[in-house]
């Protein structure tokens, strides 16, 4: 059984390969039941969670603590581990650091999401949010679209800074052509981007329906709480809403189950899931290919779509398959 650390998941991986294995595996046949989320604690946001999932060529499971008051502590909030078994045989292959899998997948579904739900022609995005996800994101959303300009917040001046030299060290020499900037008002700043994602910690929303734009894709990624969210009830209303998972998007996002407590959005009007975009829409590959024509998921171009995830359980699965086997085939090429 093979074993592969955090370093050797990332240099396995590459975000357009990423990108399309998604995209296949979530058009095919899959199972996926709903995650078991233990709480450790009340009030303290503790707990314990467990990821299986199954497809014709593999059975995975991830387990993941996830501690948030280990930041106080300098300790990392979140430890995972994922097991890789044949489904034929059910024979274990591999041990794979669950970090580096759920940051890598993270950010690859939401750059595929994005091109299934974002105006073909968008090209600015705004990024909230300065933790381990942002630099991936980056990453995954530019391996797939061409964007113009990007611009930067986080609630930390001294963090969104850091965050804005790495991305112009790293990103600059590749996308010579990108414009990146830290955006100095959050109000002003969603009113202009095309594409906008959230992957923070906030308790409160930091998004608003009436200042997000006509034609707005709006990715919300950073919460995992029932009595929290990034974005207020307007924004939902005036969305079409997508999710990764819908079991577990409506057992844990309050983006989503705040507003239906409220009486102001209904479930039924989640109009389908990650599964039903790869099902229904493009081939990533084709963005270029397809800029002049509307996504099917996107009814015309004034549509605000709104996309939220959790994460899933098959996600970990198709990224730990494609570390596992280029492993193998980087093994087999030194023989």
């Amino acid at each position: 059984m093979r074993m592969l650390n955090g370093a050797e998941v990332s240099a396995l991986l590459d975000y357009p390969s990423l990108i399309q294995a998604l995209h296949r595996g979530f058009a095919g046949d899959f199972s996926a039941p709903p995650r078991s989320l233990y709480p450790l604690s009340e009030g303290q946001h503790d707990a314990f969670a467990l990821l299986p999932a199954w497809n014709e060529r593999y059975i995975s499971v991830k387990a993941f603590t996830y501690l948030p008051q280990n930041v106080q502590k300098n300790r990392p909030v979140l430890h995972s581990q994922l097991m890789l078994f044949a489904r034929e045989s059910g024979a274990p292959l591999a041990f794979i650091d669950g970090v580096a899998v759920t940051c890598a997948r993270t950010a690859a579904v939401s750059a595929l999401a994005a091109f299934h739900l974002a105006r073909p022609d968008a090209s600015s995005l705004l990024l909230l949010g300065t933790g381990n996800l942002a630099m991936p994101l980056l990453r995954a959303h530019l391996a797939l679209r061409p964007l113009c300009k990007i611009s930067l917040w986080g609630r930390s001046a001294e963090k969104t800074k850091a965050l804005y030299t790495e991305a112009k060290n790293e990103l600059l020499p590749l996308y010579p052509d990108v414009q990146i900037d830290i955006a100095a008002d959050l109000a002003s700043a969603q009113k202009t981007h095309q594409i906008i994602i959230a992957a923070t910690g906030s308790a409160a929303p930091l998004l608003f329906g009436e200042l997000i734009a006509a034609g707005t894709h709006v990715d919300l990624l950073g919460n995992h709480n029932v009595d929290k969210r990034e974005c207020d009830s307007a924004l939902v209303q005036k969305a079409r809403v997508f999710v990764d998972d819908k079991l577990n998007v409506l057992r844990e996002a309050g983006e989503l189950l705040l507003p239906i407590a409220e009486g102001c959005f209904h479930e039924t009007q989640i109009q389908g899931d990650l599964a039903t975009l790869c099902r229904g829409g493009f081939l990533p590959q084709a963005l270029a290919q397809t800029a002049a024509q509307l996504p099917p998921a996107r009814q015309q171009h004034s549509d605000i779509t709104l996309f939220k995830s959790v994460g899933t359980a098959l996600s970990d699965l198709l990224c730990a398959a494609l570390v596992y086997e280029r492993k193998l085939k980087t093994e087999q090429q030194s023989e």
